[in-house]
């Protein structure tokens, strides 16, 4: 049973690889120009290690308390990154377990990294999540508070400002989504003027829009269900 999870992971992970690839030369550039996070949030360890087996380096958690004890087993066997709403209160422990946190949306969640880098003498990169859909469910800044919010978190010496994140709207028209990436990476041009070289990662798509999201310009996608199957509850 073992071989089988295992071969539908790799063959899954060949079948994304073959599609980036696509999306990037349709795009004008090549695969190895895109970032695969693999997002293997409520998975195990086993499936994460096959993921990086076939080649994953970079995988994605959404919650510090699932994330911990797989982080601790595992290692530094990938790069890590926190993609999840993250709570200030968590902020020391994401600090501890994370290479990236993707999900910085606020002043004061920023202003609490910082503080808690600063005390352990440490350095973080982070992208700043945007809400693109303007959905309100959904956590991020609003797009015209967005330039506001690097200019602030470029003051600060312990965070390492390196892109943008935004997550697509979650309906079936293409234009609409479309235009939600759009905008991000209009906002993320603007950002690499503001914050400099290091401003680099554009983490755009997941598994039902990544082709998409790569055709409008990210460089860094997010796949969960299209690499690890359907969620386990």
């Amino acid at each position: 049973m073992k071989d089988n999870v295992y071969e539908f992971i790799k063959e899954n992970i060949r079948e994304v690889n073959d599609r980036v690839g696509e999306a990037a030369i349709r795009s004008g550039r090549k695969f190895g120009d895109i970032v695969i996070v693999a997002v293997s949030k409520t998975f195990p360890s086993d499936a994460i290690r096959k993921a990086v087996s076939s080649g994953i380096s970079n995988l994605g958690e959404s919650r510090i308390q699932d994330a911990e004890p797989k982080i601790k087993e595992l290692g530094d066997i990938a790069t890590w990154h926190m993609i999840g709403h993250l709570q200030s209160n968590k902020v020391k422990k994401a600090l501890e377990l994370f290479d990236t946190i993707q999900s910085v949306d606020s002043v004061h969640l920023a202003e609490e990294i910082e503080k808690r880098a600063a005390e352990a003498g440490s350095f973080i990169d982070c992208l700043v999540e945007v809400n693109s859909s303007g959905e309100e469910q959904k956590y991020g800044v609003a797009p015209d508070k967005t330039i506001n919010l690097l200019e602030t978190i470029g003051e600060h010496k312990h965070i390492r400002l390196r892109g943008l994140m935004t997550i697509g709207p979650f309906v079936e028209d293409e234009r609409i989504i479309r235009h939600a990436f759009r905008m991000t990476r209009e906002l993320f041009e603007e950002g690499k003027k503001i914050i400099g070289e290091g401003f680099q990662i554009l983490s755009m798509g997941m598994s039902s829009d990544y082709e998409l999201a790569i055709d409008e310009g990210s460089n860094m996608v997010r796949i969960g269900t299209a690499i690890f199957g359907s969620r386990k509850k």
